[in-house]
């Protein structure tokens, strides 16, 4: 008998534990469980900066290997042991991977020049030496170079990529630093054009010289910054002082 009631009892004790709601913690628990997130690899800035050397350093080994023409940003890419899509976050071309090489060459040249306590002499005499040393650290980009100046270092490109902009406006301020120790006021816009076309000629133009010792491009430097300082102290604004020496005249003809 007492095994009937007991029997009874418990039935009827389940019977009303399962029809009771569950605690609310307890339907929180049940409703916000899931399988442990997989970890995310976070892209560092030390991370995107090895990135970006590696390309660097692999797109200068390709051009000297196969040639600039003949390297394709697949070949960069695959090189570099990324995907191309990832070598398009860095650099959108195969001309702004140059680019960046040649900002990089140009750039120590550019600050030894500035860094120099005392000026030459003659405006013309420090720009010669400017450009002499860009010419110095561009020379392992040399017969690279024509296909940078007809697009990102062209002086007609209206929309320069970034490494490319970086390169004209920091020679630009280099030259605009010499002209400013002879007394020569802020470079209009006309001054800096007129100087980047020139620069911008002789690196033509010394790509491709044949001559002995770069006799041919060596001229052709003196000569057109001897122009160039010419008509920059002609356009000087009237009551400004000049620090220059006195440029040497001309030989007579004979």
């Amino acid at each position: 008998m007492s095994t009937f009631f007991g029997e009874k009892y418990m039935s009827t004790l389940i019977l009303l534990l399962t029809s009771l709601p569950l605690p609310p913690n307890m339907i929180t628990v049940t409703l916000s469980y899931s399988s442990p997130a997989a970890p995310q690899m976070r892209v560092t800035s030390e991370t995107k900066a090895a990135t970006r050397q590696a390309i660097l350093d692999v797109a200068r080994q390709l051009f000297v290997e196969k040639g600039f023409d003949a390297t394709t940003t697949r070949d960069i890419a695959q090189a570099a042991a990324i995907a191309t899509g990832t070598l398009f976050n860095y650099f959108p071309t195969k001309e702004a991977v140059l680019a960046c090489l040649a900002t990089e060459a140009s750039a120590e040249a550019l600050g030894a020049v500035a860094a120099r306590p005392e000026p030459a002499g003659t405006l013309e005499e420090d720009l010669f030496a400017l450009v002499a040393a860009t010419l110095r650290a561009l020379k392992p980009l040399r017969k690279y170079l024509p296909a940078l100046l007809e697009t990102a270092l062209s002086p007609l490109a209206v929309a320069p990529q970034s490494d490319a902009e970086s390169l004209r406006t920091r020679h630009l301020e280099a030259a605009a630093a010499l002209a400013a120790r002879y007394g020569y006021p802020e470079l209009s816009p006309v001054a800096l054009q007129l100087y980047w076309t020139l620069y911008t000629g002789v690196l033509v133009f010394w790509a491709n010289d044949t001559s002995p010792r770069l006799e041919d491009t060596l001229a052709l430097i003196d000569e057109s910054l001897e122009m160039y300082a010419a008509w920059l102290r002609g356009s000087r604004p009237a009551g400004t002082e000049s620090t220059e020496k006195e440029p040497p005249c001309p030989p007579l003809p004979n």
